[in-house]
């Protein structure tokens, strides 16, 4: 069967028309019950060119990024601008709730947000990087969303702009901290993410990448964990108080110390061996990370 080609979403007033509801209040912001998606199931994949917070609860099928996912539990997920969600194609389940929040990035013009919002990396995170949230959680959350359900009803002023942003900047900042909250009690998920960080990395520098391809990249290494660089450098920030590239430095030194004290090779046949193109660039990484040269940590050994 053949994919049905995603539909893009452009403006708030296409959202409402899709949807079969009244023009909204505002262009450039709004926000959605999902419970109203049930009578569509024409639009199966869709692009905003938006940024979109949803909390969803009871659906059954849901795509986010490439893969489905149960919710069976409050579910919150962060779309940027090009970012790609799918239904199913049977259309909306009917025991879908909660709600999804549209802003037009013209929205933030001007505002507190304009360049913040790129500091929350969540917008970034893709497949299985939703943020599982607790009962208590989805409450905090469901306030401030029903603060902005409010104002946006309102008499539209001057303030009404500083107000819901002020109410959006408060949403992104407790996501970011159920984020951290995640990181730290998906222990399963998470610990075994970083067992696998471990091998992978094992491997790699036990096999010969290392000389024919060079140093792995994060890049590399977030396609073969299946998570994004963003998620993949926010857990191991959280769980470690350590980068994806300094995993990598990490593994790198322990096995330039090995062949330092375990074999005969010059230095510039274990930085060849390691990947390095120029001995000094070894040396000078390798001087940063233990506060002493090459040499001067293989004389300990002799």
């Amino acid at each position: 069967m053949a994919t049905m080609k995603p539909h893009r979403i452009q403006s708030i007033t296409e959202i409402h028309r899709l949807m079969g509801l009244p023009k909204p209040q505002h262009p450039l912001i709004g926000i959605v019950d999902l419970a109203r998606l049930r009578n569509e199931s024409e639009v199966n994949a869709v692009i905003f060119d938006l940024y979109v917070i949803s909390l969803k609860r009871g659906c059954d099928k849901l795509h986010y990024g490439q893969q489905k996912y149960d919710f069976d539990e409050g579910l919150m997920a962060f779309l940027a601008p090009g970012q790609i969600l799918r239904g199913e194609e049977k259309g909306v389940p009917s025991n879908l709730e909660g709600w999804m929040l549209f802003i037009h990035p013209d929205f933030l013009w001007g505002t507190s947000l304009a360049h913040k919002i790129k500091k929350y990396e969540f917008f970034d995170y893709s497949v299985n990087e939703a943020l599982f949230l607790s009962d208590k959680e989805e409450t905090i959350i469901n306030e401030i969303a029903k603060n902005i359900r409010n104002e946006y009803h309102s008499n539209m002023d001057k303030f009404s702009q500083d107000i819901i942003i002020s109410h959006l900047e408060t949403l992104l900042n407790y996501a970011e901290r159920f984020y951290q909250r995640q990181f730290i009690t998906r222990k399963i998920t998470n610990h075994q993410i970083l067992d696998r960080l471990e091998n992978l990395l094992s491997d790699y520098f036990n096999s010969d990448d290392l000389v024919t391809k060079g140093l792995p990249t994060v890049q590399y290494i977030s396609e073969h964990l299946h998570v994004s660089t963003t998620y993949l450098r926010s857990l191991l920030k959280t769980l470690t108080g350590q980068s994806t590239q300094q995993h990598i430095h990490d593994k790198l030194i322990e096995k330039a110390k090995e062949k330092l004290s375990t074999t005969n090779l010059s230095i510039s046949e274990i930085a060849y061996e390691l990947g390095f193109e120029h001995v000094q660039s070894f040396s000078k990484l390798f001087k940063t990370k233990t506060n002493q040269s090459p040499m001067e940590f293989r004389s300990a050994f002799n």
